[in-house]
């Protein structure tokens, strides 16, 4: 590996691209918690970070400040992104067999993996392929099969909206505004009207499934529209950054079977995609030394708890401890987590046999809520 430090800089000027003002004013906050007038408690250790996350007595994702003051009045009062408890728990058993890695590998056999190969093939004809475009194309397609849409429904104009809906969210504003509420419902609506006919099928999708279970169309709908702002972004996000830190460190050359899988760790533990993530205090408590009462906004900032453990380094094994923190933690683990985790080793593997890269050019995405690339030129050196 050439040189680390170089994939680190380059990954930054993505990161403040996206968050211009907040990440570099964060970079200074160096206590384990405090209180940020405006923002709520950040929470930046690690430890605290899984305690806070873990904890479903004290903490919840469904109350003042939370997710839930976000995305409610957006998708409805019954998708996984704002429940909490035992509707929580068991939506999440009703819906985990969609997300097993015995139901994902399959489509992503079937539907992602032959897009790689055509890139590789593409690459090893000495064109030049845009990473960024590649990713959201296939993210879009795993997403579109797994809630009833039809192949190519969700488009980049589409990806585009759905940009457009995360980026209104601001960590200084702890809800959207009426104006915000109506545009996203107006997008959202355009994702998910082709998922009707699903919810009114089997129960191989998402609509179908809770159809099954009785809930309401609209409920359904709701869980569509959620499943699309989780699992188009931020995979999006993660593969071409996780591609560009492996090509500017030149670590592809020296990757094998054996030592993919802890490259793809460390490198999600340094790109962790979703910068934060937010709870509602429950009840009176402490956070470390800090003292929070009921109904104050905890933010968990993840991607500094994940960083705590050094910087990056793909041969050092050291995301393993965090126990893929950058998922989540307890009963709110990410339950796509088995569909990201095998769409990004089908990319990497896939960049892996197209031999030594470079990257001919880049942009970043500006000003949006997960740090992306808008292209990654690749080609072969």
């Amino acid at each position: 590996m050439r040189d680390a430090a170089l994939a680190m800089r380059l990954d930054a000027r993505v990161v403040r691209a996206a968050h211009p003002v907040v990440v570099p004013l964060l970079a200074f906050a160096r206590a384990s918690v405090l209180r940020l007038p405006g923002i709520g408690v950040l929470v930046q250790d690690t430890e605290l970070a899984r305690e806070v996350l873990s904890d479903s007595e004290r903490f919840t994702k469904n109350g003042p400040g939370a997710s839930s003051e976000l995305w409610t009045p957006v998708l409805g009062e019954r998708v996984l992104l704002n429940m909490h408890g035992d509707d929580h728990r068991r939506m999440r058993r009703t819906l985990q067999p969609i997300f097993a890695p015995a139901f994902v590998r399959p489509l992503v056999d079937a539907m992602i993996r032959p897009r790689w190969e055509a890139a590789v093939r593409s690459l090893e004809a000495g064109e030049r392929v845009d990473l960024a475009k590649l990713t959201r194309e296939t993210a879009s397609d795993a997403i579109a099969s797994l809630v009833g849409l039809d192949r190519g429904a969700v488009t980049e104009q589409m990806f585009v909206d759905v940009t457009r809906i995360t980026g209104m969210v601001k960590l200084s504003k702890p809800r959207l505004r009426r104006s915000q509420i109506a545009e996203a419902q107006r997008l959202l609506h355009g994702l998910t009207q082709h998922a009707h006919a699903a919810y009114a099928g089997d129960e191989s999708t998402v609509p179908g499934r809770m159809r099954a279970l009785g809930l309401s169309e609209r409920e359904a709908l709701g869980a569509v529209g959620a499943f699309i702002l989780t699992g188009t972004e931020t995979l999006a996000g993660a593969i071409p950054r996780i591609a560009a830190m492996l090509i500017d460190a030149d670590y592809l050359r020296e990757m094998t079977d054996g030592n993919t899988e802890s490259a793809i760790g460390e490198s999600l533990r340094w790109t962790t995609p979703s910068l934060a993530t937010l709870r509602s205090s429950l009840t009176d408590t402490s956070i470390g030394a800090v003292r929070v009462q009921r109904g104050e906004r905890i933010v968990i900032a993840t991607y500094k708890a994940n960083r705590q453990s050094g910087a990056w380094n793909p041969e050092a094994g050291t995301s393993r401890g965090l126990k893929q923190l950058w998922f989540g933690a307890g009963e709110h683990f990410c339950i796509g987590a088995p569909l990201a985790m095998t769409q990004i080793r089908t990319a990497v593997d896939a960049l892996r046999a197209a031999g030594p890269l470079r990257i001919a050019s880049r942009a970043p995405v500006r000003r949006t809520l997960i740090p992306a690339y808008r292209s990654l030129i690749v080609e072969r050196q």
